[in-house]
């Protein structure tokens, strides 16, 4: 849903901390992308990307005055390539365009702002991993599986589906950010957002192992054929998928008001009101099992090639599963907060929400498309309690010192619902760290310990519904140095992560799925100058861990290592010019194995190597 481009100016992440109170009780990672904004001078960016993947797009900003103290920013882009893992056809294109307006006054400032996004890409999915697939580019998906028939109601309506389309959005955020002074220091605030679109998902998912055609052969008692009338070799690989569709009508509607005062010259205290109502309105028809020749853009095999078939070769036979629902729910949050800063050296940190919620959802589920019966019509409604509180201690100039307690929540949202999943999810952590900063060095330093309640459920997957709940500690660090021109950014993670309690005894003192003991990304810049021209070289190297893709530690994922590299090269004149390479080294890291058949050795590797090369001017 969300999509960056030349209209953003800083992003903030704030993971835990006040994160519990100020970000709807959730103390996970909380991000803040902030629009660029207009002033007196009138600036504008024109940039065009190409690749070695035959990406083409196009991004532009402008932004200046209007009239005195009204400001604009207008900006936006539009893509389309064939991808990575080229599927045949134009298998991401989009657009996207923003517009920001800011009116000051004397005593505070009014900022509104929309982003309208049309865009999808291809869902890339785990894929077979034995049978000699390019890990980096391989695609199923292609022109002799792009379409498909599907069946879409109990009384035989079929509709054909288009699944170039992929995963995408075609939706707009619109909101305004309010901020006045009013009284004696008081600061009014009021954010709101309205959110409407659609999120759909077509999809061309793997189903179990693949087999042989000698396999299949030998249990339909003649040659395999494809659907365009090829005969297999014994060696090729076939496997059953499946056409996923799931569209989504998303509303959201939120505001968040506040009002701040410092006391006393050292109480900097807030006090707000959260609401907001949101809804999805869902069509699924997934599994719709199909076999298909596994091979770069394969075909169907012969319709009288069945699932059932691939599965007596000792493949998988797929499942059928659809819904129609519709779910809306509400919720009121207050928050009190208040940053007491003790003397010059010590400040300490105090937060709570209360939130209560409902949520309202209507279900009628069927095989492969919903079958007209009402099968969930409930209601749920609750309340929690999130806080936090901080301590910080700047030992001196150089060193400072701080701890935090927080403890949230995640409450249930509709697909929880749907798998009777109707319990809160609670985080405790806790946090101590140490920052350490001068010219040439900084260090953020962060002990951590966390407790979280969870569960797992995949639809149309051999494995069970489990609820549990996960501990980890450890320490995450984030340094760079700087040495005139060189700079050297480090960030990354050593833990130790377990299921501490779950429905399935067995995974009990396992480690939490796809969690690595450690990660590192080291990333170098380099700037320099040659004539009028300035440059920076950049890199990055990735370095993860192995970890397990499944809570019963039955899969392992090998660790992996992945570079980037990178050069941006500015004139005076405001042409600049840049090559980015991704993976350079076009190596295969796997994120996941399959979340619906572990035992399956199917996984879903990151891209391939890439590169792009961008023209600009800057005026």
């Amino acid at each position: 849903m969300f999509r960056v481009d030349e209209t953003i100016a800083t992003v903030e992440g704030l993971r835990g901390g006040p994160g519990a109170v100020f970000g709807k009780g959730e103390p996970g990672l909380t991000v803040n992308f902030n629009l660029k904004r207009g002033s007196e001078e009138t600036k504008g960016r024109v940039k065009y990307t190409a690749s070695d993947f035959n990406l083409q797009r196009f991004d532009g900003l402008l932004s200046g005055q209007i009239a005195e103290d009204l400001y604009y920013m207008i900006g936006g882009y539009v893509k389309s390539s064939p991808g990575i893992r080229d599927a045949q056809f134009t298998s991401e294109e989009g657009h996207q365009y923003t517009i920001n307006l800011t009116k000051e006054f004397d005593h505070g400032e009014i900022n509104v702002y929309t982003r309208v996004t049309d865009d999808f890409g291809q869902w890339y999915l785990p894929f077979c991993l034995n049978c000699g697939h390019d890990k980096g580019d391989f695609s199923q998906l292609g022109n002799a599986t792009r379409l498909r028939e599907i069946q879409i109601s109990a009384n035989g309506d079929t509709e054909i589906f288009d699944f170039a389309k992929g995963r995408g959005w075609d939706g707009s955020v619109t909101g305004a950010n309010i901020e006045f002074e009013f009284g004696d220091g008081w600061i009014l605030r009021d954010n709101v957002g309205l959110t409407t679109g659609d999120a759909n998902t077509f999809g061309f998912v793997p189903s179990g192992t693949a087999v042989t055609a000698a396999a299949l052969s030998a249990v339909i008692g003649g040659p395999v054929t494809t659907a365009s009338g090829a005969t297999l070799g014994a060696g090729d690989f076939v496997q059953t998928y499946g056409h996923w569709v799931v569209l989504k009508d998303l509303r959201s509607f939120v505001n968040d008001l506040s009002v701040n005062k410092n006391f006393a010259g050292n109480h900097n205290v807030t006090f707000g009101i959260y609401q907001s109502t949101f809804s999805s309105d869902d069509f699924w028809t997934i599994g719709n099992p199909i076999p298909v020749h596994n091979t770069k853009h394969g075909d169907f095999l012969d319709s009288a090639i069945t699932p059932a078939d691939i599965a007596a070769a000792g493949g998988d036979a797929g499942f059928m599963f659809g819904i129609a629902s519709a779910g809306d729910a509400r919720t009121t949050a207050f928050y009190i907060a208040d940053s007491w800063q003790v003397n010059d050296a010590v400040r300490l940190d105090f937060g709570i929400r209360q939130e209560a919620f409902d949520i309202d959802y209507v279900l009628d589920t069927g095989p492969g498309f919903p079958d007209g019966t009402i099968d969930l019509n409930t209601s749920l409604d609750d309340d929690q309690t999130a806080y936090t509180v901080g301590v910080n201690w700047d030992v001196n100039d150089t060193v400072g010192l701080f701890g935090r307690y927080s403890k949230g929540y995640l409450l249930p949202h509709f697909d929880n619902v749907r798998e009777n999943q109707l319990e809160v999810n609670e985080v405790d952590q806790f946090e101590f760290g140490l920052k350490y900063g001068t010219e040439y060095f900084d260090v953020f330093a962060t002990a951590f310990y966390n407790t979280n309640d969870s569960f797992e459920s995949v639809v149309g997957g051999a494995v069970a519904a489990a609820a549990f709940e996960t501990e980890a500690f450890g320490l995450e660090i984030d340094a760079t140095a700087s040495f005139g021109m060189l700079d050297i950014t480090l960030s990354g993670v050593i833990q130790d992560t377990e299921v501490s309690k779950s429905t399935t005894a067995s995974d009990v003192g396992n480690t939490v799925l796809r969690q690595p003991d450690f990660q590192f990304r080291v990333s170098p810049s380099f700037d320099f100058q040659i004539g009028e021209m300035t440059g920076t070289v950049y890199g990055a190297i990735t370095f993860v861990d192995d970890r397990f893709g499944d809570l019963a530690n039955t899969v392992d994922l090998p660790s992996y290592e992945k570079v980037d590299l990178g050069v941006l090269l500015r004139s005076e004149s405001g042409i600049f010019f840049q090559l980015h390479g991704d993976n350079i080294g076009d190596n295969h890291g796997i994120t996941e194995g399959d979340p619906r058949n572990p035992a399956s050795p199917n996984g879903r590797p990151i891209l391939g190597q890439s590169w792009k090369f961008s023209i600009g001017y800057d005026f």
